[in-house]
């Protein structure tokens, strides 16, 4: 489905949804995201989202009921309607519109509201039938892809890291059962948003990874930049203490939280670099610093010595 058929048929979806009564309205369409995962449109208070090809209406409407469930008020943002419906092809959704974090200003990145909300989303009673967690699926879907971009001088440490991982982590075996938590699957600071608008509490956004699995997972991409040197050691501290202070029960409520955290941060690493090496081939470009520091941290995981890479394997 090309963008020229979707984007101007989602948007008239979301006018409808906006203003069923077909009230005159000034406000314009706003295009929030337009990926091969996922298009979001935008029209006054109200957002749809297009979900990406394939998407299983089932599982998605399971993760829309765990969104709209009352014991996950004020961590999940619920959804305006419980179920989906279709627009050529693809899986629709309607939400209420939320202000995201402002990537102009890191220096109020609300870590400590993502701790504490993960922290209440991983103490939640997990739904019976809720399908896995799919971060582990998007790390595999990321060497895939970097895979499919062609020769690359940094892709050999990417997929050497790649290998030390255990095979739960790759997406080659079940997760491990005894740490199984509700889990959001994606967590970055994408997925924040305040509402009510403009200062209203922060909440998750985002179900299409929602599910049962390894908590430590989403704190891997903040452990993964706070290792690579790229997220701030008191902006990782804010963030920790927030979820232990919460219960969270991924790491121990004291103590070192790395061996809890190891496999997933390693994890989150590679994938980072995979899709950092595919785009810099697909654009034709050099890696940037940033993306040039992951890489670098691949190269340092896959030169310990297999037990090590191995040594936290759940």
């Amino acid at each position: 489905m090309t963008a020229d058929v979707l984007l101007p048929a989602l948007a008239a979806k979301v006018r409808v949804a906006a203003h069923p009564a077909a009230t005159a309205c000034a406000h314009a369409d706003g295009v929030l995201a337009d990926r091969p995962d996922g298009t979001v449109v935008r029209h006054a208070g109200t957002v749809a989202k297009a979900h990406g090809p394939g998407t299983d209406a089932g599982e998605l409407s399971q993760r829309l009921a765990v969104a709209a469930h009352p014991e996950l008020s004020g961590v999940l943002l619920p959804p305006l309607r419980p179920e989906p419906v279709e627009l050529h092809g693809r899986l629709v959704t309607f939400w209420p519109y939320g202000v995201p974090v402002d990537p102009e200003h890191p220096e109020a990145a609300p870590w400590e509201a993502a701790g504490g909300l993960l922290a209440r989303l991983h103490r939640a009673p997990v739904p019976r039938g809720l399908p896995p967690m799919r971060g582990p699926l998007k790390a595999a879907r990321a060497i895939a892809r970097l895979r499919a971009a062609g020769p690359h001088s940094g892709a050999d440490p990417v997929l050497r890291a790649w290998a030390g991982l255990p095979a739960w982590a790759r997406a080659e075996a079940p997760m491990p059962d005894a740490s199984a938590a509700l889990c959001h699957g994606d967590l970055h600071l994408g997925q924040l948003v305040r509402r009510p608008e403009p200062a209203g509490a922060w909440l998750l956004i985002d179900v299409d990874d929602l599910g049962v699995g390894v908590p430590a997972w989403d704190l891997a991409r903040p452990a993964a930049w706070y290792a690579c040197g790229l997220l701030p050691p008191d902006d990782w501290t804010r963030f920790l203490t927030a979820y232990r202070r919460q219960g969270g029960p991924a790491v121990p409520a004291d103590g070192d939280p790395w061996p809890a955290l190891d496999v997933a941060a390693r994890a989150l690493t590679v994938q980072t670099a995979a899709l950092a090496i595919a785009k810099s081939v697909a654009a034709g470009r050099p890696l940037d610093e940033v993306e040039q520091a992951v890489v670098d941290a691949c190269d340092r995981m896959a030169a310990l010595p297999a037990e090590l890479a191995r040594g936290n394997a759940t």
